[in-house]
């Protein structure tokens, strides 16, 4: 019997939670979820109501098939959300929740009262303060299973958040949410760089335009496209930025598309000198098409080294470092494309989406 068929006569109905009005990766990546588990369980998706996760699954054809129920509110501790949460629970028979997220929970630990819920709490950002005071402890105390996506991310949930007497604490990978694309790499003219995420302080994208000086000064012609929507308030100061740049011509700000995945094999280098990730979706995605990667050594970018992925790390925070790696990248580019090419096969088998599928099952009823 196939995993699809045993495991979803045995696992009762499943919400996938995220409440985020955000544009970005932990958005995805809790719609990512619920597809890939919905070819084995019973899956609704709960969202904020008009915001990113409602839009998707309504208008991208990867997700439109996805239940959906949406809750309206204004406040991360919202009656609204306790009410109508609590509602789509019962009518829909779920036992099972999975929650991505941090501030909702205190709602949903109200919500979820006197029912019995099978919570789950996935972690896809690190943080920094930690969450032990009486109040938290409460909110918590129902938690059956935390998961972090990453080894650096469950130290780190291990540090900040309190844990029931029963609480477990366990790592599972992210999986692709949909084949790599079949475009085979190009060929290019000259050098394409391409950085993926939303333009906000952290993401990278600043440190990644720094780091092209050295192409400039070396006369290597090259583009850096960036994918991903910006943050309206630091939009003003990033666009003085590339205002001052003397090569701001092969700058393109493309903006968010659902296509990604085709724009990868048009591309060389995959340029993602972040401050942070829990994950790194966009890595991910990155590896498994078989370009070249060059980020910062930090929190769980460091993971996919330990993977045994051909990925070029330097020192965190160093534009210095970067600088010198891109310089030797663009100049050993054949070699460096062959070797990423070789990332292609070992990330169908780590990133795959049974293999996930069956981790979560397992925390399931």
């Amino acid at each position: 019997m196939s995993i699809q068929n045993r495991e979803t006569q045995k696992k009762a109905p499943t919400a996938v939670i995220c409440l985020s009005p955000n544009r970005g990766g932990m958005e995805l990546a809790a719609i990512k979820l619920a597809k890939t588990l919905s070819k084995y369980v019973n899956i609704t998706v709960i969202a904020q109501k008009d915001k990113f996760i409602h839009e998707q699954c309504l208008s991208n054809q990867d997700y439109n098939d996805l239940k959906l129920e949406t809750i309206a509110f204004s406040s991360n501790l919202s009656l609204s959300i306790i009410i109508k949460a609590r509602k789509i629970i019962q009518q829909n028979g779920i036992k099972n929740v999975i929650f991505v997220g941090a501030s909702e929970l205190k709602s949903l630990y109200f919500a979820f009262l006197g029912l019995e819920i099978n919570l789950i709490v996935r972690h896809g950002t690190t943080k920094s303060t930690p969450k032990k005071d009486f109040f938290h402890k409460l909110i918590y105390s129902d938690v059956a299973a935390h998961v972090a996506i990453s080894k650096h991310l469950e130290k780190n949930v291990a540090f900040i958040v309190p844990f029931g007497t029963k609480t477990k604490l366990t790592t599972i990978v992210p999986s692709m949410p949909k084949p790599r694309s079949l475009h085979k790499k190009e060929s290019n003219n000259k050098l394409q760089l391409i950085h993926v995420g939303r333009i906000t302080p952290g993401k990278g994208l600043k440190e990644a335009l720094l780091a092209c000086e050295i192409l400039y000064k070396n006369d290597i012609a090259f583009d850096l496209n960036s994918y991903g929507g910006m943050y309206k308030e630091y939009q003003n100061e990033f666009e003085a930025f590339v205002t001052s740049l003397e090569y701001k011509e092969s700058f393109h700000l493309v903006g968010f598309t659902n296509d990604i995945y085709n724009e990868y094999p048009k591309h060389d280098i995959f340029i993602f000198p972040t401050k942070g990730e829990g994950f790194g979706n966009v890595m991910m995605e990155a590896i498994a098409h078989g370009i070249i990667i060059l980020a910062f050594d930090n929190t769980a970018i460091s993971n996919f080294k330990e993977m045994g992925f051909h990925i070029h790390l330097v020192k965190d925070g160093s534009v210095t470092e970067l600088q010198k790696q891109l310089l030797y990248i663009a100049k050993n580019l054949d070699g460096e494309i062959t070797l990423a090419q070789q990332n292609i096969q070992k990330a169908e088998r780590i990133f795959s989406a049974q293999r996930e599928a069956e981790d979560y099952l397992k925390l399931l009823k």
